[in-house]
């Protein structure tokens, strides 16, 4: 029986990291893969998903200007297969190389594995034929699925998840999206900027994304409505089924109507879940949480040699998340002694329209934490580059604590390019800073990013727009005790 320092359960995003940083450490590492190489990551996630989104806003860039056009599905099709072939043809050649290589220290084998013992790992191949192989540490990094509601016969052709969608042939005429979470909205936000399908958007909380700032949800919703979908608001799912092909589904409101509404097409986006089943952890006696996931401290199981990483937590479904937690993990095996991770200062991009990025903690957040704050909020009109884009749609929002230091708490961002403004404000939350240094620096021009420059002039009383003559679009208020009041003398 082969004996290895790794063994790598999981070939998606997480457990590619975590492959390569053990190679960092020339240990001998074993990566078990059940189906293909990149996982979620490059299949049905993040990869398709956004290629995508930047397909549809292409297209809704040019509806601008040619109102009647409308998007070739089979092109975006054909970009989409593009793209996968050409992430997971470049992970499989370094991939083989590296085994090539260095034969003595990495492998791979595709298969179901499962836990014989803490050091032991049966690998089920295709053939029906099984392998058995021991590692001293177990990195478990199996990834998730979409989550199924047992009342809702989902078939991934009429009534789908995120994983169907490869599925569709075209565009269908009508869509309802069951799910106002981040992934339900981007999906949302997908199929209303290609102009063919009518959106439907089932939203059960007052407003949709109702884990963001109101303000952020409410250019969300109008940006879904101005591009012809309909948010069902305060509504919940009676029923959902499929009759002569389509899909018929009943709403409740709150205010006790009902609704019966009929689409082409459904897709369900209520959450993820591990990928568990087949491990056999029980044999080991690893720990499940609460929601099904493997639990955890800083990525080690109750089981000191097994460790995670990625989706199959489910607590933070991030691709950069799962990788930063993986290669964490194997430092953790073969390194020194390293601090715990945190999770606090992680950058997020929401891909709608318009785009959402943020970083570190809401005015929400700080108030739910009873910590005084400052916000200061700068309109896009207001910045060149996005006067020159024509897309002036969006806000800079960025949260300090309430005293003379004002460290950065958090920032959000909305609109075009709104991503490239979100990480040198990380970078300061990270390091525990202020705001002068940032303020200070020549940023390039016309840029986006100058937009944070204007913010945190703001607090400093130096910026160039006053809010005197701009009170609709610079503003900053001091927040304490859940109240916040509009502070002109700062600006």
């Amino acid at each position: 029986m082969e004996h290895y320092d790794l063994i790598v359960i999981g070939g998606g995003p997480s457990g590619y990291a975590g492959v390569m940083r053990a190679l960092d450490f020339k240990k001998k590492v074993l990566l078990i893969e059940k189906k293909r190489l990149g996982g979620a990551g490059v299949y049905d996630g993040v990869l398709t998903s956004k290629t995508m989104w930047e397909y549809s806003q292409k297209v809704s860039s040019i509806r601008e200007m040619i109102p009647d056009y409308q998007a070739d599905y089979a092109d975006m099709e054909r970009k989409i297969k593009e793209a996968v072939f050409e992430r997971k043809t470049q992970m499989t050649v370094h991939l083989n190389l590296l085994q090539k290589k260095f034969p003595e220290m990495l492998s791979y084998e595709k298969g179901c594995a499962s836990f014989l013992d803490r050091n032991t790992i049966a690998i089920k191949k295709d053939d029906g034929s099984n392998k058995l192989v021991s590692g001293d540490h177990i990195l478990i990094a199996t990834g998730s699925r979409p989550r199924y509601l047992s009342h809702i016969a989902i078939d991934e052709q009429t009534i789908l998840t995120s994983d169907g969608v490869k599925n569709l042939k075209e565009l269908p005429e009508s869509l309802v999206v069951l799910g106002a979470g981040v992934i339900g909205c981007e999906f949302a936000t997908i199929f209303s900027n290609l102009g063919k399908t009518k959106v439907y958007l089932i939203d059960k909380a007052d407003r949709i994304l109702p884990f963001e700032d109101t303000d952020i949800s409410e250019m969300i919703r109008e940006s879904l409505e101005k591009h012809g979908a309909t948010v069902h608001h305060r509504s919940s799912l009676k029923r959902m089924e499929v009759i002569n092909g389509k899909v018929e589904y009943e709403l409740e409101y709150k205010d006790g109507r009902t609704e019966i509404i009929t689409v082409d097409k459904a897709l369900i986006s209520v959450g993820r879940v591990a990928n568990v089943e087949h491990l056999n952890l029980e044999k080991v006696g690893v720990k499940l949480n609460e929601r099904g996931s493997i639990a955890n401290d800083d990525t080690q199981t109750n089981v000191s040699n097994i460790y995670v990483a990625g989706d199959v937590t489910t607590a933070m479904a991030l691709v950069n998340v799962g990788e930063r937690e993986a290669r964490h993990a194997v430092v953790r095996m073969f390194g020194p002694t390293v601090k715990p991770l945190s999770y606090e200062n992680i950058s997020t991009i929401m891909f709608l329209n318009p785009e959402v990025a943020s970083v570190g903690l809401s005015p929400h957040d700080c108030d739910k934490k009873g910590i005084p704050h400052k916000v200061v909020k700068v309109d896009f009109s207001t910045n060149a580059r996005a006067i020159a884009m024509r897309q002036t749609k969006g806000f800079f929002k960025i949260i300090v604590t309430n005293d003379n230091g004002m460290r950065i708490l958090g920032m959000r961002v909305v609109g075009e390019h709104a991503s490239s403004a979100i990480q040198a404000v990380a970078y300061l939350i990270h390091t525990n800073q202020g705001i002068r240094e940032l303020a200070d620096m020549m940023h390039p021009h016309p840029s986006i990013i100058e937009g944070v420059q204007e913010c945190l002039r703001m607090l400093l009383g130096k910026s160039i727009y006053k809010s005197t003559v701009f009170k609709d679009k610079l503003k900053c208020y001091v927040c304490e005790n859940n109240v916040c009041t509009p502070v002109e003398s700062l600006l």
